[in-house]
C-alpha cells in the first residue's frame, strides 16, 4: 500500500521561508505523479505544485516563482520549498500521489493517496 507522510510545517513571518517534506512508502516515488495541495479554513483544497512521473513540474500562477517542488529519489522524498511567504499562504498543506495525472494535475479527484497534512501559518 502506498503511503505518504508530510512534515516541516510551522509558523513564520511574512517574507520568510519553509520547506515541507513528503516521504513516500510502498512504491518508488519517481514512478508516481505527486502534488502538494493546501486548504485554508473555509476554502476549497487547491494545488500548489505537481510533479509527474516524467518529471514535468507545474505550478498555479498563485505560487509560481515562490514555491519550488523537488524530488530526492534516493530517499523517496518530495520537497516543497516555499519562499516569500504571505499571510494568504496560511493553510494545511497536503502531499498526495497517484499513478498518472497528465492534464488533470490540478484536480483533487485525480489523486489517490493523501497524507494527514501539515499546518503552515504565516503572520503579517
Amino acid at each position: 500500500e502506498i503511503q505518504v507522510a508530510e512534515s516541516g510545517g510551522g509558523s513564520v513571518q511574512a517574507g520568510g521561508s519553509l520547506r515541507l517534506s513528503c516521504v513516500v512508502s510502498g512504491w518508488t516515488r519517481s514512478n508516481l505523479c505527486m502534488a502538494w495541495f493546501r486548504q485554508a479554513p473555509g476554502k476549497q483544497r487547491e494545488v500548489v505544485a505537481s510533479i509527474d512521473s516524467d518529471s514535468t513540474i507545474r505550478y498555479p500562477d498563485s505560487v509560481k516563482g515562490r514555491f519550488t517542488v523537488s524530488p530526492d529519489n534516493a530517499i523517496n522524498t518530495l520537497y516543497l520549498q516555499m519562499n516569500s511567504l504571505k499571510p494568504e499562504d496560511t493553510a494545511t498543506y497536503y502531499c498526495t500521489a497517484t499513478w498518472a495525472c497528465g492534464n488533470g494535475w490540478s484536480a483533487e479527484s485525480v489523486y489517490m493517496y493523501w497524507g494527514q497534512g501539515t499546518q503552515v501559518t504565516v503572520s503579517s
